[in-house]
């Protein structure tokens, strides 16, 4: 068997490793959107009800009921930084994944490179193999007309 058959066996190897990698590179992307989107979510929540207060504190306002609004607006500001560092770890995920997908590619692409470089050099063996039979083919039938 020819050794660019046999790398064939590798090459299928590293073809599944960058699949895989793609896979999970797509999932992290995935829950890196979701995250992105859970933030904005949060944000756009915490933009309306400013606005809602805004507009309700045109008239007179009891303390308590301002307290209420700001105590609920800090925890919006702590529940979109917990958010925010999950959108950060996601980040991080995506990036790691992406990097993990990128060496899995040039790796399959690298291998495939080294097959056609093993194909080309037994194509240039079996050309010489084959000119040399010609050549001693040749020579036989020079060698009986003389």
């Amino acid at each position: 068997m020819l050794r660019s058959q046999r790398l064939a066996v590798v090459l299928a190897l590293e073809e599944r490793k960058e699949k895989a990698a793609l896979e999970k590179m797509a999932q992290a992307q995935q829950h890196h959107e979701a995250q992105r989107q859970q933030i904005e979510n949060l944000e756009r929540y915490q933009r309306e009800y400013r606005e809602q207060i805004r507009s309700s504190q045109k008239g007179v306002v009891s303390v308590a009921r301002l307290q209420g609004w700001q105590a609920f607006i800090a925890q919006l500001d702590q529940v979109i930084a917990q958010q925010q560092k999950l959108l950060t770890q996601a980040e991080e995920r995506l990036q790691a994944c992406r990097e993990e997908w990128q060496k899995a590619w040039e790796r399959r692409r690298g291998m495939e490179k080294y097959i056609e470089t093993c194909r080309q050099h037994e194509q240039r063996e079996q050309d010489l193999r084959d000119q040399k039979q010609m050549d001693e083919a040749a020579g036989r039938i020079l060698a009986r007309r003389r």
